[in-house]
């Protein structure tokens, strides 16, 4: 077999909806951006989105709207993407790392109060592989010491904790449309809010930092082209109307892996916990403690010889070399994000996938384990 890491889930609906993009006057700044947003709002519950061209501009404008600037500290993961600390940089604020739970690989919350200092302006939680982060304790730090949470909610769109879909948590929330997330606009990302001025400041932010109602040549203040053009949007509202059976479908997918994985010594599996609904982005699991990250590579090697997509999921980002040689970073700071990331790894995953191919991956999978 050939079972690649992630497939895109396009359907008849999606190309009608971009052909007549494509057919009408409109490719930018037309009314799909509109119905794009106004689909993710009516989904997650929220009053205010702003459509953008990754998930990585939302993240950038969420932290100019909320006044995150030089010399501010904000608390994230290192176990994550690296957008979400680029994100901070590209500010001037600093991100401080603390580690993270050794089950549910989220955020500890019961770390980030030990990192607060009189520089720290917000807390980023990110809710890693489409699990939500513990957020009740981290607004409830965040109310305490009057810091902003933004919800690096990428890998997530439909996630849900204690019954409150994430992104509408925190002051606002970024979704990512990459085509292996559970949707894509092909490139493309949004951001959500309750909040009029920062709804106000990411529509002026991405497009030139025009003002509402402004002439095109007219700028209120430094923005970025960071608009989605509606033949995005299109394909964006096209597969929000598809959106509950995409998540319900990696969810039957993620639950074959678990049953064929869970009693599996050698593997261990992100613990989910039970006051979250999961929307799963990708299909991690990683090695036992006894097994190296030379192993790991040496699994992966044999896997792709077999046909399975597979890739490292994730390697920290306090360890990769721009952040070792600006900031300083060093190998265990953080232990217990450090020995998840050395043997942690991603496996096919997708809405295409069979159960006979799961089937194969694992019993492959269990094969080649045997082997290193």
């Amino acid at each position: 077999m050939n079972i690649p890491l992630a497939s895109q889930d396009i359907s008849d609906l999606e190309i009608k909806v971009v052909n007549e993009v494509l057919r009408s006057e409109r490719l930018s700044l037309g009314p799909k951006i509109e119905n794009f947003e106004k689909a993710v709002c009516d989904f997650v519950g929220c009053k205010y989105a702003a459509a953008v061209n990754s998930g990585t501009s939302a993240l950038h404008i969420a932290m100019i709207a909320a006044g995150i600037g030089p010399g501010d500290e904000v608390i994230t993961s290192s176990f994550s993407f690296i957008a979400s600390s680029n994100s901070i940089l590209y500010v001037g604020a600093k991100p401080v790392f603390v580690d993270i739970d050794p089950e549910t690989w989220q955020i500890d919350p019961n770390k980030i109060e030990a990192a607060i200092t009189p520089r720290t302006k917000a807390i980023l939680p990110v809710h890693v592989f489409g699990q939500p982060a513990q957020m009740k304790p981290i607004m409830e730090i965040a109310k305490k010491h009057n810091l902003t949470v933004i919800e690096d909610s990428c890998e997530a769109i439909g996630a849900a904790i204690d019954g409150k879909k994430v992104g509408t948590i925190g002051l606002c929330g970024a979704f990512a449309f990459y085509p292996n997330k559970q949707i894509t606009t092909g490139e493309g990302g949004i951001l959500i809010t309750n909040d009029e001025h920062v709804a106000r400041m990411a529509r002026s932010l991405r497009n030139q930092g025009r003002g509402e109602g402004a002439t095109w040549l007219c700028h209120e203040r430094l923005g970025y082209n960071y608009r989605m053009s509606d033949i995005n949007a299109g394909l964006g509202w096209a597969q929000m109307q598809r959106i509950d059976y995409i998540i319900n479908k990696r969810s039957t997918v993620a639950q074959w892996y678990t049953d064929r994985l869970k009693d599996y010594s050698d593997l261990i599996l992100q613990k989910i916990e039970p006051n979250v609904e999961m929307s799963w982005f990708v299909y991690v699991v990683r090695l036992a403690d006894r097994f190296s990250i030379e192993q790991r590579a040496k699994l992966l090697k044999l896997l792709t010889q077999n046909g399975i997509g597979c890739n490292p999921y994730f390697s920290p980002i306090h360890l990769q070399k721009y952040y070792r040689d600006q900031l300083g970073h060093r190998e265990g700071e953080l232990p217990i994000t450090e020995h998840i990331g050395q043997r942690s790894f991603a496996i096919p995953f997708s809405t295409k996938i069979t159960q006979t191919q799961v089937d194969y991956v694992c019993d492959t999978l269990k094969k080649l384990i045997g082997q290193i």
